[in-house]
């Protein structure tokens, strides 16, 4: 087997809950993500499927380091992520990008579609990038990349859609030419017919530039269609882990049965 590109082990986060009012009973504790282990491979995609509040996206953003985990370890490419410091968390980050959830609170209303996609580089140093006018036909490129015109630079979120502000925030998370990209339910806010270009658009970006995701979402027939493998993840847990096509045809796991039987069927797009 090849080396992976991303390595998680025993990746923990527990909560605090807080205490009720004048009790004395001891905090009690909240396992969001408990002890997950997992290997994502360059040019893969791994789908994470499960229901909300199961600990999906604490996990995504545990890889990144956005959130602080409690116990594990995380490796990028054969680098402690979670012992890197601040200077070296930056380089990293330049190989690992996030696309969120929500693409209307993911973008700030107040700047243009050239300040958001060119802000990247900008925070990492990217001087060749942001000299001159070169960084408004870079800009310019990844709009034509994600399917939106360059005429789109100078305006504002509000003038969009919701797939186009998901597209905006695809090309933002592209433009450091990162290989690793956590999609945390890119879709979920959308509509399904729009959803399903945005699909098609991210499994032509990972051919394109040869990304590997982690797929966040609830849906399996959605993860079924652009992943490689699945895991599956309950109450913080891995339940379940195949070959996509195995997951979903044969599953295992009582779980798995349970959310294939909620989900409905997804054409192909």
């Amino acid at each position: 087997m090849p080396t992976p590109l991303v390595e998680i082990r025993e990746l923990t986060k527990i909560y605090q809950r807080a205490r009720r009012l004048l009790s004395r009973a001891p905090a009690e504790e909240l396992r969001a993500v408990d002890r997950v282990s997992l290997d994502i491979y360059s040019g893969e995609t791994l789908g994470l499927v499960g229901e909300s509040g199961c600990g999906k996206t604490t996990l995504g953003r545990m890889v990144l380091r956005l959130i602080e985990p409690t116990s594990g370890a995380v490796r990028f490419d054969g680098r402690d992520v979670l012992a890197a410091s601040n200077s070296e968390l930056r380089r990293l980050r330049r190989d690992m990008q996030i696309v969120f959830q929500d693409p209307f609170a993911s973008l700030d209303p107040r700047m243009s579609v050239f300040e958001i996609v060119r802000e990247p580089w900008i925070i990492h140093g990217d001087i060749a990038s942001v000299a001159g006018g070169h960084s408004r036909g870079r800009a310019g490129e990844l709009l034509k990349a994600v399917g939106l015109e360059e005429s789109a630079l100078d305006r504002y979120p509000h003038e969009f859609s919701g797939g186009q502000r998901q597209r905006i925030g695809i090309a933002r998370a592209l433009a450091l030419k990162p290989r690793f990209i956590v999609l945390d339910e890119p879709v979920s806010a959308l509509d399904v017919s729009v959803g399903a270009q945005i699909v098609n658009l991210l499994a032509q970006l990972q051919r394109e530039f040869g990304l590997t995701y982690l797929f966040i979402s609830h849906s399996l027939p959605i993860v079924r269609y652009l992943s490689t493998r699945i895991a599956v993840m309950r109450k913080g847990e891995i339940v379940e882990l195949d070959d996509a096509e195995q997951i979903t045809s044969f599953p295992k796991h009582e779980y798995t049965r349970t959310l294939l039987a909620a989900t409905p069927e997804v054409e192909a797009f």
